[in-house]
């Protein structure tokens, strides 16, 4: 029991820019910590939710309230997934060869196709929430977080990852069937309790899901493997595909 709180406090000092008091690091409940992806999710979105209620409170102007929201799940993960975008668009994009485009990748340097490509993301998802009905249900976005890093969690863990990649290391060491069987019933009760209890905006936790698998295929198929960074490139557009569909519904 205590090496999966070990696990948990890691996944939330790692994924998440909220210092944590208990922080404590063991490499042994290191291949655990994607166990607990969710609930950082759960956290972040919890957080979001709040924020929104808060602009909501005080009544914050839609484009005030749009750049909040917008910026929100970039700074309250440190910008850990946009990095990974970053890094992956700069691979795809350069167009090289397999060797080529791993080692862009890894590279720390920004390149053009990350700039444009970050912009337009900024641009779509501010436009998105300022445009956002003062009707919608906020709590919606609880789940998209949340959603994401649960189809997040079982694609690391079960998809192929790229050998130069961490998650080719200790990441594997230790995950159980029962682990997958577990993210996956998370999954599944996060997108059921979006319809229970939000009703059409549950379509919004929904549309995550293909946004990550369709962005993860393009990349997958690329660098030919599994990484953090292709994970975090695919949760950012999956999160993007959530709240289009929160926005416009």
């Amino acid at each position: 029991m205590k090496k999966y709180f070990t696990a948990f406090m890691m996944s939330m000092t790692m994924f998440c820019a909220i210092p944590c008091p208990f922080h404590k690091w063991n490499e042994e409940s290191r291949p655990l910590m994607t166990l607990f992806l969710p609930f950082v999710g759960v956290w972040i979105g919890v957080l979001w939710t709040l924020c929104a209620w808060l602009l909501k409170l005080v009544s914050a102007p839609s484009l005030v309230a749009g750049a909040v929201l917008c910026a929100f799940p970039f700074l309250i993960t440190g910008g850990m997934h946009m990095d990974g975008f970053l890094d992956v668009i700069d691979a795809k994009k350069s167009w090289r060869d397999l060797e080529e485009r791993r080692r862009i990748l890894k590279d720390p340097h920004v390149g053009s196709f990350a700039v444009i490509y970050s912009v337009l993301l900024i641009i779509a998802q501010f436009a998105l929430f300022a445009s956002a009905s003062e009707t919608a249900n906020i709590f919606t976005l609880i789940l998209i977080p949340t959603v994401s890093r649960c189809i997040a969690a079982i694609c690391v863990t079960v998809l192929r990852p790229i050998s130069v990649s961490e998650y080719s290391g200790v990441y594997r060491n230790g995950i159980k069937k029962s682990h997958i069987v577990f993210l996956s019933v998370l999954l599944a009760a996060a997108v059921a309790a979006g319809f229970v209890f939000l009703g059409r905006y549950g379509f919004s936790s929904v549309a995550v899901i293909p946004g990550y698998l369709l962005a993860l295929f393009g990349a997958f198929r690329s660098l030919d493997g599994m990484s953090g960074d292709i994970s975090g490139y695919a949760l950012v557009f999956g999160e993007l595909c959530g709240i289009a569909v929160y926005a416009l519904i």
